[in-house]
């Protein structure tokens, strides 16, 4: 290194010290990192929501375990918290309400703060006088109450001050006055005489009725559209109608976007508002791929086609492939709506499975087509009528083949909350098919079953789960039953602590399961929340599979499991200990998807 480069060296060294000393004397001068304050916050004399409402608007109660919160941020909060108060209390009529207040400094640095705020809430303001009028052509529709909802007398809340101001003004939409405004809506406290005035004045303007309805779109006959509209034109223009028609077509997937505009401007002096569906079609074809686990079924490959919409009347196609190592299947469905599109339906099925449980092993083969439609109760109906071909073999010496029509009626009824993740609601599906020999099939019998689950929910944190399968065949031997008609008990939604179809009625000679005439199978399960997504369960299950020609001891299980609230329904996990089983033994139960 010359002389001239080692110089430039030692003065580029000596600048890089200079630079950290400078920081290091930057940093002595500078202040130390504050402590975050400890800061506790009492308040007493409300409770219930007065306390909730109070403690959600208080924002020193917010903050008080704020890191970053200082002396001074502290002060500010305090300052500020009396007003909030009274805020967070005027919704409950409370407007002479007195704050004793009292902060206490601590002695050490890095003690502990203390807000006290004692809080008199004092008498709530009542209503004095109310001014209601419905004025304008619709002020003598019954529809509107006749006297306000608030009377003298009564306290004032304004959380019933505006459900009633929403109530009414529903009304006026509901019934067709478009026009409607409120001319004067007012609530007046008069501090000497603590009393509260209300002023509330609707002016209807006149009515409006549907028009005709037109559709711009390029997919779907308007003759078949028109069977989504459940209005005429005459009828009192609703907005919510609109809606509901609006969800009806987006409901079925035709439509990728559904947009309802009313016509007011071209209604006529019979105020006829005409109404214009414009739809964007939809993507035709609809694929998915999903792969899942069950301790029944193990690993399981799913592939999904649907085609959203075949031909100008609204057709549907879906195919289902299912591959698990216990069964497989291959489901094919072509729908035709008819009379109510959303709910009402025929529908050509052919189906393939083989199945090889603990008990049969076999193929099934179904062509089918049946009518399904919604009962005025509120029932799913389906009627129909299958072709089947099963080849199966249950136990050693049971092994057979069967060929017939069977016809078969069902009705099934889902009432939730929600259909995910239920807190109260029930399903119940009743099932009734059979054969006559000679007449449509190689052997006669007549199979009804009633499938039932409910969830009750106690308070926010305690959920309840019940389950009853019954069945009954009405055949000469169980050997003129086919397997997949057979009943078995056992698995992830029978009787947990077995595996899948591992119980019911065996054969005397060989031990082997062979299946029942009769199905009787419950379950009770208590679900309690843990924290966030995660609850615990402890549940028991009980039953069996029976029939007269056979042995079939009734059994019972108990166990305890966990589930994690997922937007698909929760994950389930259940060990469940086989109570009646020789020897006794644990079995582990899991599962995704929604209760019901």
């Amino acid at each position: 290194m010359d002389a001239t480069a080692r110089k430039r060296w030692c003065v580029s060294r000596r600048g890089r010290w200079r630079i950290l000393a400078l920081l290091w004397l930057c940093g002595l001068l500078l202040p130390p990192a504050a402590h975050a304050l400890s800061l506790k916050v009492e308040v007493s004399g409300v409770a219930g929501q007065h306390r909730s409402n109070v403690l959600a608007l208080l924002a020193i109660h917010q903050e008080q375990q704020s890191s970053t919160l200082t002396v001074a941020r502290l002060l500010a909060l305090y300052r500020r918290a009396p007003e909030q108060i009274r805020d967070a209390l005027a919704p409950f009529g409370l407007y002479r309400v007195q704050v004793d207040d009292r902060l206490e400094r601590p002695d050490d640095p890095n003690g502990r703060w203390v807000a006290r705020f004692r809080i008199d809430p004092g008498e709530p303001v009542t209503i004095g006088s109310v001014d209601y009028r419905i004025t304008g052509p619709g002020a003598e529709n019954p529809a509107f109450p006749p006297v306000f909802p608030m009377q003298t007398g009564d306290v004032l809340l304004h959380a019933d001050y505006d459900r009633a101001k929403g109530e009414i003004t529903t009304i006026a939409s509901e019934q067709g006055y478009l026009d409607a405004a409120l001319v004067r809506h007012v609530v007046l406290i008069d501090p000497v005489a603590y009393e509260a005035h209300i002023e509330f004045h609707l002016e209807t303007g006149p009515r409006w009725y549907f028009g005709p309805v037109s559709f711009r779109q390029d997919l779907l006959a308007d003759e078949y559209l028109e069977k989504f509209v459940d209005f005429a034109p005459g009828d009192v223009y609703d907005p919510d109608v609109l809606l509901g028609l609006q969800g009806r077509l987006i409901g079925m997937e035709y439509y990728r976007n559904i947009e309802i505009v009313p016509l007011k401007d071209e209604a006529g002096a019979d105020r006829r508002v005409p109404i214009r569906v414009v739809a964007e079609r939809n993507k035709a074809n609809k694929y998915r791929v999903g792969v899942g686990f069950a301790t029944d079924q193990g690993p399981r490959f799913s592939l999904d086609y649907r085609r959203r919409y075949i031909g100008p009347r609204g057709h549907k196609l879906k195919a289902e492939l299912e591959i698990a190592p216990v069964t497989q299947s291959l489901v094919a469905e072509y729908r035709i709506p008819f009379r109510n599109p959303v709910a009402d339906y025929v529908q050509l099925r052919p189906e393939i499975y083989a199945f090889d449980t603990a008990s049969r092993q076999g193929t099934l083969f179904k062509v089918g087509a049946l009518q399904s439609v919604v009962t005025p109760g509120g029932w799913r109906r389906n009627l129909g009528l299958e072709y089947r071909y099963e080849d199966y073999r249950v136990a050693e010496a049971d092994s057979d083949s069967f060929t017939g029509l069977v016809p078969h009626a069902s009705w099934s009824r889902v009432v939730a909350d929600d259909p995910i993740n239920t807190k109260d609601g029930y399903r119940l599906k009743m099932l009734l098919q059979g054969t006559a020999r000679n007449v449509l099939s190689e052997t006669s019998y007549l199979s009804g079953s009633a499938n039932y689950k409910a969830i009750r929910s106690l308070g926010v944190d305690n959920r309840f789960i019940g389950r009853m399968n019954l069945g009954a065949t009405w055949a000469t031997s169980i050997r003129d039953v086919p397997a997949s008609q057979r009943f078995f008990a056992g698995g992830d939604t029978s009787i947990r602590g077995w595996g899948l179809d591992a119980l019911g009625p065996r054969d005397p000679q060989t031990g082997q399961v062979v299946g029942g005439r009769f199905l009787a199978v419950g379950s009770l399960e208590y679900q309690r929340t843990i924290k966030g997504p995660w609850s615990g369960v402890v549940f028991t299950d009980f039953g069996n599979a029976f029939d007269p020609d056979y042995n079939a001891d009734w059994e019972q299980s108990a166990g305890l499991g966990l589930r994690f609230g997922t937007p698909i329904g929760p994950v389930r996990v259940d060990v469940a200990y086989a109570i009646t089983k020789e020897p006794a033994g644990f079995r582990l139960h899991l599962g995704l998807g929604p209760d019901l």
